[in-house]
């Protein structure tokens, strides 16, 4: 029989999965990890009106932590590495087997996003070894302390074209050959893996199967609930060859079950899965054990990067409006949604100003079913300030567009 739940218990559960209920844990390298361990990846992302999507994630679900703990694992722990997951991203270096088959298969396999990347790699040896040389003999180098031995250059109708130096080293990350081993700003530093991989780091050799059923499960359990397609665009985007088999196969284990979530006495549609690991979570929130949290999210969040996901489960349609011109955008350039309890209420457009250590909220904006009242208000300030103080910002100043009912909090 098929488990039935609510639409608010399905998007419950999502939350607490994503560890956005309940008191948060003391900040520490052992929480960021954990909560690494939760999500499967951060997501790395450039801008940085506010701060960089993967610290604000953290802080999402920490609060005030000190970023050099990210730093900490990262470069001198090595818990964690940069790797391809749903996007660009920081995994986990006890995923290793999972991310290090991408890295054997790319380098036999046309990727469908660079069809023309393996053949430019075999075609300009003499820039390949270079890089390689260079960085064995002198250990962790940038970009910049590479010459462009290239025989014939990256072709490309967007803004890699021509850039020799920088596409051969991002396509020989993305097969293995180099490792992200530390950054001066946004500028990488290139190793080889062996180098800067810990002893400790786990070399299972997988089979597809064995990394699908165990990518599928890290994906499913960071969601909560999820359909086949929710499952593919998380954790490890579209690399889940025979995804539909193995779930099948997982649930005739009894390690995965199929679920119906409700709405309006209306069933969601598609076919969702919830593992049963997660099962007496449920139970707990079902008993109305559920810790509702406000907190504000990056653009970027896992909890939220699968827009189609996220319009269902939540209601809510979101886009980024970066590479929108400004008088287009609808919201703002980089905008961060309000979570209130299990439901996305709103929305902030802040921009940090580092030099006057100001942050500004240029427009704050309500959904239509958002609560106007004096307690919610308050909960979204709660919030704000704890991103200012993260921030480091000495005040806030908000602009004039807040919504009606906020207004008197939001000042």
């Amino acid at each position: 029989m098929t488990l039935t739940i609510s639409s608010t218990l399905a998007r419950q559960l999502a939350v607490t999965k994503q560890d956005l209920a309940g008191t948060p844990p003391e900040p520490s390298p052992e929480s960021i990890l954990n909560v690494v361990r939760d999500l499967g990846c951060l997501q790395l992302d450039p801008t940085s009106a506010v701060a960089r999507s993967h610290l604000l994630v953290l802080w999402s679900r920490l609060g005030n932590y000190d970023p050099a703990d990210v730093d900490r694992l990262l470069w001198e722990d090595r818990s964690l590495f940069e790797y391809w997951a749903h996007a660009a991203a920081i995994v986990l270096t006890e995923d290793y087997p999972i991310h290090h088959h991408e890295m054997q298969k790319l380098r036999t396999h046309k990727p469908t996003w660079k069809p023309g990347m393996l053949e430019w790699i075999e075609a300009n040896p003499a820039l390949r070894d270079h890089i390689l040389e260079e960085i064995r003999e002198k250990g962790a180098l940038p970009s910049s302390a590479f010459e462009d031995k290239a025989d014939s250059s990256w072709q490309s109708s967007g803004w890699t074209g021509n850039r020799n130096v920088g596409q051969m080293l991002t396509g020989l990350w993305d097969r293995g050959f180099i490792v992200v081993a530390g950054r001066k700003g946004t500028e990488r530093l290139w190793d080889l893996p062996e180098r800067f991989l810990p002893d400790w780091t786990p070399r299972d050799e997988l089979t597809d199967y064995q990394v699908v059923y165990l990518a599928a499960q890290k994906s499913l359990r960071a969601l909560g609930v999820a359909r086949i397609k929710d499952i593919q665009v998380h954790y490890t985007r579209n690399r889940y060859p025979g995804l539909p088999e193995i779930l099948k196969d997982l649930e005739k284990e009894g390690r995965i079950q199929q679920i119906k979530i409700v709405d309006s006495d209306k069933a969601l549609p598609g076919t969702w899965y919830i593992h049963t690991d997660d099962l007496p979570l449920l139970e707990q929130l079902e008993k109305g054990e559920f810790q509702p949290r406000t907190t504000l999210l990056s653009p970027f969040d896992n909890l939220i990067c699968d827009r189609a996901r996220t319009e269902k489960l939540f209601n809510f349609e979101f886009k980024i409006e970066i590479y929108v011109p400004k008088e287009k955008r609808q919201y703002g350039y980089y905008v961060l949604p309000i979570l209130h309890g299990d439901k996305l209420i709103g929305r902030i457009d802040p921009l940090m100003n580092r030099k006057e250590k100001r942050l500004y909220i240029n427009n704050v904006y309500a959904e239509p079913d958002a609560p106007m009242n004096k307690s919610t208000a308050a909960a979204a300030a709660a919030a704000i300030e704890s991103l200012a103080t993260f921030l480091g910002a000495a005040d806030i100043a908000y602009a004039e567009n807040v919504p009606s009912g906020w207004d008197k909090v939001l000042r």
